[in-house]
């Protein structure tokens, strides 16, 4: 006796071997053996098992599904009462078991509702699932052209339209990344490496720049054209010449100075910072378009403003023109003393915009600069800050494609004079703003982590009992909303936002400026590369960092170097450059000597 029965979803066939009434011994044609469930047994026949097993495949065969489904009632029912009714007679057992093997492997025609009993799917069911099935395999075809296409290094068509999402953010059950997928299997590669093989990435730089637009200005960023201010309120032009210091490429000039030589041998200095508050109203389109940026975007070679041009250009301390301001005023004794202090809201005349890199030989406002590096220095003295003249800045230059990457050391007196000027009136503000209880947004830093807050703290890094930004608010949306509550401070009016407001600025001011900083520091990566190709550096020195990291010489770029020895931090070693991916940002350097 053989039987035919169901055993983990399948149907298999056996010689009985001892019959224990519930359950059965058999043995199949290959000679396994196995224990099954006497209620497993669909068909007993006395055949030979190959020669069942032949006949029911070809029954299976035979069987037009569809012509099945239509012999079917609507009411459930066992293979042998279908099987009756399809082959007009009692089928014979290899008949019955190919009539359950198309019933079986027809899960879309047929619903399965127990041991060898079945339900025909409704007609409206059956459609919608053969559609699908199609579907499916319209898409499996689809799939297969494009990892062909890409394999042979060719941009299928069908990808075009989902670049930026396949790169930046796949959706990993469409047939498009599942195919790219396939094919990155198959070569080896990447997605962006495939994808860059097959002309898909033109230009490394702006795979990466592409990548900040897509994931933080998805709809681009924003645009307000032909912006227009209202007049400004009629202010009164003070007798400074003010003048700036920054380097060529600004053009969003926040600050400026001033210093004027007064009666017993004092001078006033003054320091003045663009007022765009003065113009510039909350809710109106270009504050919602600098709300929308929150920040200037600085990268190598390019910048992305945080208001339109048109607003800069009317509120940049441009020379040879008055420019409203914010200013204050300090007046210093022969020793560089304050003695007194004061707020004005004015216009001052800027007579010049000074360069740092573009000075050569005897600046102009020599003597200005000199009492003013003085005045800085006992400022910085007072903070318990020494100098910071170890500490290295780096620019970059973009000219036809070419990068050029020098350094600048810091402490030197023209950033001395900006820094320890800026540093004065942001604590100098910050503590008339928490004064006089107006809300404001705090920087304080306790432990070294830096942190923003609506309650003054102190800075310990600064050395200041509380800080604030508020002298570039044409470059950060914090400053600016800082400069409106100064300025209602100063004129004596409430305070332009509440203290319910400007946490959520604050918040997304944060984020938003961590999330420019990682963007520039990625880009200034991608330049460090660049340059090593550039140049055809093979061969670099470094310094050690920490374990199996070293700082590279003359560049802002620090690699991981797998074959550095147990070397202590600060040794100057000598690294061979094996290859650079600009695509993954990646440099692969090993150890050559210790210099």
């Amino acid at each position: 006796m053989n039987v035919f029965y169901e055993e983990d979803g399948a149907f298999r066939a056996g010689t009985v071997l001892a019959d224990n009434t519930t359950s059965l011994q058999v043995e199949s044609s290959h000679g396994k053996r196995s224990k099954i469930k006497a209620s497993s047994v669909l068909i007993r026949f006395d055949e030979s098992l190959s020669a069942f097993l032949e006949k029911a495949q070809h029954a299976a065969e035979a069987i037009d599904t569809d012509f099945l489904w239509e012999c079917c009632s609507p009411d459930e029912f066992s293979f042998e009462e279908l099987g009756k009714e399809y082959f007009g007679h009692s089928p014979s057992a290899s008949e019955s078991a190919g009539i359950l093997t198309r019933l079986h492997h027809s899960p879309m025609y047929f619903y399965k509702k127990g041991k060898g009993r079945y339900k025909a799917a409704p007609p409206e069911a059956l459609k919608a699932a053969l559609a699908s099935a199609e579907k499916k395999r319209k898409q499996a075809e689809l799939q297969a052209s494009i990892a062909l296409e890409l394999v042979n290094r060719k941009l299928p068509e069908a990808l075009v339209p989902h670049l930026p999402d396949l790169l930046y953010d796949p959706e990993k059950n469409s047939v498009e990344y599942k195919a790219l997928f396939q094919a990155c299997q198959e070569t080896g590669l990447s997605v962006p490496h495939l994808l860059a093989e097959c002309g898909a990435i033109p230009s490394s730089h702006d795979y990466h720049l592409n990548r900040f637009f897509f994931e933080h200005f998805p709809k681009g960023l924003p645009i307000t054209e032909n912006c227009e201010i209202p007049p400004l309120p009629d202010l009164p032009l003070g007798d400074a010449k003010a003048f700036s210091i920054d380097d060529s490429a600004t053009t969003e000039i926040d600050d400026a100075f001033s210093v004027k030589a007064l009666k017993d041998g004092h001078f006033r200095i003054g320091i003045h910072i663009a007022a765009p508050s003065l113009g510039i109203a909350q809710d109106s389109a270009i504050d919602a378009h600098a709300l929308r940026m929150l920040s200037t975007v600085y990268i190598p070679g390019q910048k992305y403003t945080m208001m339109p041009s048109d607003a800069i250009e009317v509120f940049t301390l441009a020379e040879n023109r008055p420019c409203p301001v914010v200013s204050l005023y300090l007046e210093i004794d022969g020793e560089s003393e304050i003695v007194a202090s004061w707020n004005a809201i004015e216009r001052v005349e800027v007579a010049a915009n000074l360069r740092h890199d573009a000075m050569d030989g005897q600046a102009p406002f020599s003597d200005e600069l000199d009492l003013l590096l003085k005045f800085c220095e006992k400022l910085e003295a007072s903070r318990g800050k020494g100098n910071n003249a170890n500490q290295i800045d780096y620019t970059f230059r973009i000219e036809d494609d070419r990068i050029s990457i020098g350094e600048r050391r810091r402490g030197e007196p023209l950033d001395k004079i900006v820094s320890e000027l800026m540093i004065y009136a942001n604590a100098e503000w910050a503590k008339q703003l928490s004064e006089k209880g107006f809300p404001a947004i705090y920087r304080a830093q306790n432990n070294g982590k830096v942190r923003q807050d609506i309650r003054p703290g102190p800075h310990q890094g600064l050395g200041v009992a509380q800080y604030a930004w508020t002298t570039s608010p044409l470059r950060r949306y914090v400053d600016l909303a800082n400069q409106r509550q100064l300025v209602s401070m100063i004129q004596g009016e409430a305070p332009a936002y509440g203290r319910e407001e400007l946490p959520v600025i604050m918040r997304d001011f944060d984020e938003t400026y961590e999330i420019y900083g990682n963007f520039q520091r990625t880009m200034e990566r991608y330049w460090c590369l660049r340059w090593l190709i550039q140049e055809n550096i093979s061969t670099i020195k470094g310094t050690v960092q920490r374990e199996n990291w070293v700082k590279l010489d003359g560049i802002p770029l620090s690699c991981k170097v797998p074959s550095l020895p147990d070397l202590a931090p600060g040794t100057q070693v000598v690294l061979q450059v094996d290859h650079i991916d600009l695509l993954e940002l990646h440099i692969s350097a090993r150890f050559a000597e210790k210099v």
